[in-house]
């Protein structure tokens, strides 16, 4: 899915745009090759990709007791790491089960932003395994700050990336 590039609404859903759904690799590369890449995408607008059936909101049932682990980006690296996280996933480098809901690449004017949705907000040892293999298959240096911050909590606050736990 797509979000449109400034479309600060009430209702979220209705600004994103569904591209494809895929059920093999090879459809994956069929959608993906025709995709803008992240660095030809206008400023606040976004990437989805998820489960088929999960919706990428706060609210959605697989999503509401889980949370998301946030990299910002220097401008001009997304992506390359876009694209390796998106591998990662549809290739199951992750071995967490159905834990993971799906990815995110924000598009922002100073960073960019990349999230991996999860189910379990509090599954402490299967969250450190999504964000050590992130670090891993993102080969992210080893001071790379990274942030959690649980859908309940965005629900609360009405932020994505603000408000964050911070892990050094």
């Amino acid at each position: 899915m797509h979000r449109a590039p400034g479309s600060k609404i009430l209702n979220y859903e209705s600004a994103m745009k569904k591209i494809a759904t895929f059920g093999s690799v090879e459809d994956f590369w069929a959608v993906y090759s025709h995709l803008r890449r992240p660095h030809d995408l206008p400023h606040v607008s976004d990437y989805h990709l998820f489960k088929q059936g999960v919706r990428p909101v706060w609210e959605d049932p697989a999503n509401i007791d889980g949370g998301k682990w946030i990299v910002r980006l220097k401008k001009g690296l997304a992506s390359r790491y876009w694209e390796n996280l998106v591998m990662a996933v549809i290739g199951d480098q992750f071995d967490v089960g159905s834990e993971i809901c799906g990815v995110v690449l924000s598009i922002r004017g100073s960073e960019d932003i990349l999230s991996i949705w999860n189910q379990s907000a509090n599954e402490g040892r299967i969250n450190l395994k999504i964000r050590d293999t992130m670090k891993r298959v993102l080969n992210l240096p080893v001071d790379t700050i990274m942030e959690y911050k649980t859908h309940n909590d965005a629900l609360k606050d009405n932020s994505s990336f603000r408000n964050t736990d911070v892990f050094r």
